[in-house]
């Protein structure tokens, strides 16, 4: 994947085994060697002995190298970083020094991550956002409920070559994706949608469901929604991005899928983990700032999900 490599993608391994990271692992797993990056031990154990399994949306085993060690990693062309946002400064820390000859990919909400991945290391870097969901059953087995696309695009001089050579291979596995030469306008879209989506379900419990579009009653909480995004749009036009979605179509689109999804940050906030909101809303009220643009909306519920954080210590 680097400039002095092979153009051909052999060899990839996906840091996190979360459920993107499986549902990424599992599917190239079946036109690639794959060997995933764990943060525990057991879970490196459970994939070398059973493999890993992706149901629902696809149905494919397959064989997994696997262990919380880099050193015991093979070489590999294309690093998947698919850990949540609290974990990705020590899994970027974990792989310095290491896979030198590698290009790697961010897929995580929001805006930084990149930065964070190259202040480890001199890789090539791939940017990405996906819409892909799922349901974690165990170590070794995903569910594959939301089979939408991701959208991957060059970071600073990242040849588009190497764009183009990740999204045929992922494509080869029988995932949706789209690459694109500048991958901004997507991913503000997201950031946007994911800064109103998320930090409204973690703070209302509510899932992603038709109450996030609904604006017929003064109660509605639609109307929030709308303006969360109108927000964050204002903020985008004066960063000048012309957004390759509009978020609030998103909204109402992924409304009228049918089950109602649970946001990520809804299910870090039902467990007490961390969650992603400063790489997602935290980012965009950064980015207000830097130019310029009120954002009362989203400042509310930035320091709204902050203070949640901080209740469960």
């Amino acid at each position: 994947m680097s400039q002095n490599r092979s153009d051909v993608i052999e060899r990839v391994c996906v840091i996190g085994g979360g459920v993107i990271g499986s549902l990424f692992a599992g599917h190239l797993s079946q036109v690639a060697e794959v060997s995933v990056l764990t943060r525990r031990q057991e879970h490196a154990d459970a994939l070398n002995a059973s493999g890993l399994r992706v149901s629902g949306r696809s149905d494919v085993h397959g064989s997994i190298t696997a262990s919380n060690d880099p050193a015991a990693i093979p070489p590999f062309d294309l690093g998947i970083l698919a850990t949540k946002a609290p974990g990705l400064e020590d899994a970027a820390a974990t792989l310095e020094g290491h896979f030198a000859d590698a290009t790697m990919m961010t897929t995580l909400n929001g805006l930084g991550a990149e930065e964070i991945v190259r202040q480890h290391g001199e890789w090539p870097i791939i940017s990405a956002v996906t819409f892909m969901s799922g349901t974690r059953h165990d170590d070794t087995h995903v569910e594959y409920i939301l089979d939408t696309e991701t959208w991957i695009g060059p970071y600073e001089d990242t040849p588009y070559e190497s764009v183009e050579q990740a999204a045929a291979l992922i494509r080869a596995a029988g995932l949706k994706v789209e690459a694109m030469r500048d991958l901004r306008p997507a991913q503000w879209s997201k950031l946007i949608f994911n800064a109103t989506v998320n930090a409204v379900a973690a703070l209302t419990g509510l899932p992603h469901d038709p109450r996030f579009a609904a604006e017929g009653e003064l109660t509605d909480l639609g109307h929030l929604v709308h303006d969360l995004i109108d927000e964050g749009k204002a903020v985008a036009a004066k960063a000048g991005i012309e957004l390759h979605d509009d978020p609030w179509e998103m909204n109402v689109h992924a409304t009228q899928r049918g089950a109602a999804h649970y946001p990520s940050m809804l299910e870090d906030v039902e467990a007490h983990r961390p969650t992603e909101i400063d790489l997602i809303t935290g980012a965009l009220v950064r980015e207000a700032e830097r130019h310029g643009v009120d954002v009362p909306l989203h400042k509310a519920l930035y320091r709204l999900v902050k203070a949640k954080e901080e209740s469960w210590s």
